[in-house]
């Protein structure tokens, strides 16, 4: 008689004190030889499978017994066949189909079929809920647990790329993988540039030498779990709510939210075969459509795509709109050394204001943090007393902890904002000064792209020329240079030398009148004490 056998292991445990697959499948093969049962196929459950995969080979072997019209199912127990009553009255209602039909408890001794006798049915129910409690219990156990896990600040299982778990169980944490955390932290930084797509970026951090656990690519959906997950900040995602962990974190919170900008946005970049240098950057002047690239007998092309009706008709090539740019950053370079001196000392007088202005705004931050911090210790206090309800105090606590990391991260940002204040002033004038030879050693059309758009927020073409708008930071000083830079500041070269007072006082004590308290230098006038001659 033909027959099928259906094998579960619902824990590691399980598998490591011999009840793997393989041995109960094994068992079951004998039990079907003894009772001269042909088995047709086996089926299996793994101690990995998720709920809906148990559920779903539970119905392939259902489907597989009704289509070949398989009349025995083997199984070691009870709870290896089901664990819950949803699947009850499938089984029951294909048992009372044909009185052949049967279910072997092979380790129960028990056979259920139309005909077994009340107690036997009523064994087969309590046997399922006796499962299912069980099944139930674990659940609370393990999510009891995995609770316990996150309060203190690890995650409950495998971290994501670029971390490793040590310790021994149930004292395991997670730190840095040292081989692959560069490489996840340069694929945050690439993605923020705003210049890759998934599947440019998949590419390009693959030719770096990122590998899964595997040893294969990282795939675009992958990435892009990995790009959204807090865990690299230092935060723990669990049931879509986040907690404070303690792993070191792999990135900073400004990289970490602009890509998650960046995701969200409409024109982040899609792949391409061709990657244009200056794709996506420069539009027509006329009718604002945004310039086209094309390759013609090895040389690039960039023309307006006339969707709009304009009436531009230049093609203009690559190397000419780049020589361009190039002349659009030696605009910036600062050729009068006395204003030079004078930026400096206007960042210098600056940072000073700005540190008064950091200095007051901790101030008042530290001031609620202290507020908060008794807040929550009064509130424990009433929670010990009984003096709140168990809701009110996990309401209140995730509501005045919330503000807490608020405060507490806003006054993380202006301790690095008060220190680095003076020098973004400093790098960002050496930028401007130096973009030219910047642009031109960069090896990489990334860091190309980039630092046009840091440079400039807007570049359009009217028949073949660039026109540049500056962004907000450079707007101010490519101004001031062309001011400086002009013609009548620059015409005389000593002129430093001739404007400005004589480095030493000259010695006039010897002059006559030169130490009289009177008014030498104002203009003579009639003196009233004076008679008119006649």
């Amino acid at each position: 008689m033909k027959a099928i056998i259906f094998c579960r292991v619902s824990s590691k445990e399980q598998e490591e004190t011999g009840y793997s697959l393989p041995a109960q499948e094994k068992y079951l093969r004998e039990y079907a030889e003894r009772n001269n049962f042909t088995v047709e196929k086996a089926f299996a459950v793994s101690e990995s499978a998720s709920g809906s995969v148990q559920r779903k080979v539970f119905n392939e072997m259902v489907n597989y017994i009704r289509k070949v019209n398989i009349p025995i199912v083997i199984v070691e127990t009870t709870d290896r066949l089901t664990r819950n009553f949803a699947d009850v009255p499938t089984i029951d209602k294909w048992i009372l189909e044909n009185e052949s039909y049967q279910i072997h408890l092979a380790k129960e001794a028990c056979v259920l079929h139309k005909n077994s006798r009340s107690h036997e049915w009523f064994m087969w129910r309590v046997k399922v809920a006796t499962a299912e409690y069980y099944v139930r219990l674990l659940s609370e156990n393990v999510k009891k647990g995995q609770k316990e896990k996150i309060a203190q600040g690890w995650l409950p299982t495998k971290p994501p790329l670029g971390y490793l778990t040590i310790g021994e169980k149930g004292h395991k944490t997670h730190i840095l993988d040292q081989d692959k955390s560069p490489l996840m932290k340069k694929v945050f930084e690439l993605y923020a540039t705003g210049d890759y797509s998934l599947k440019r970026l998949s590419n390009a951090i693959y030719d770096q030498g990122l590998r899964t656990d595997s040893g294969r690519r990282v795939v675009k959906s992958r990435i892009h779990r990995l790009l959204t997950d807090p865990f690299y900040i230092g935060k723990i995602k669990w049931n879509d709510e986040i907690h404070p962990g303690n792993q070191e974190s792999l990135i900073s919170e400004e990289v970490f939210y602009k890509v998650q900008s960046l995701l969200k946005s409409k024109t982040t970049p899609k792949y391409n075969k061709h990657n244009y240098q200056f794709k996506g950057l420069i539009r027509c002047k006329e009718c604002a459509g945004t310039i086209t690239w094309e390759i013609h007998k090895s040389i690039v092309y960039g023309h307006c795509n006339h969707y709009r009706n304009c009436s531009q008709r230049a093609w203009i090539t690559q190397d000419v709109v780049e020589s361009q740019v190039v002349g659009e950053f030696e605009k910036l370079e600062i050729k009068n050394t006395r204003i030079v001196d004078w930026i400096r000392k206007a960042l210098k007088e600056s940072h000073k204001d700005q540190i008064a202005y950091y200095s007051s705004v901790i101030g008042e931050l530290n001031q609620k943090q202290d507020l908060y911090k008794n807040r929550l210790d009064r509130l424990y206090d009433d929670k010990l007393d009984g003096n709140i309800s168990e809701d009110t105090f996990l309401r209140k606590s995730k509501d005045w902890n919330d503000e807490l990391e608020k405060i507490t991260l806003t006054i993380k940002k202006h301790n690095q904002a008060s220190g680095k204040y003076f020098q973004l002033g400093i790098n960002l004038y050496e930028l401007s000064q130096r973009a030219k030879e910047i642009y031109l050693k960069a090896k990489d059309e990334t860091d190309k792209r980039a630092l046009i758009n840091l440079v400039f927020s807007k570049l359009t073409l009217d028949e073949g020329v660039l026109e540049v708008k500056h962004s907000k930071t450079f707007n101010l000083l490519a101004e001031a240079v062309s001011l400086t830079n002009g013609s009548k500041i620059q015409k005389p070269a000593t002129l430093d030398d001739r404007i400005f007072e004589p480095s030493k006082k000259p010695d006039i004590t010897t002059k006559k009148d030169a130490l009289s308290p009177q008014r030498p230098i104002w203009l003579p006038r009639e003196d009233s004490n004076l008679q008119p001659a006649d």
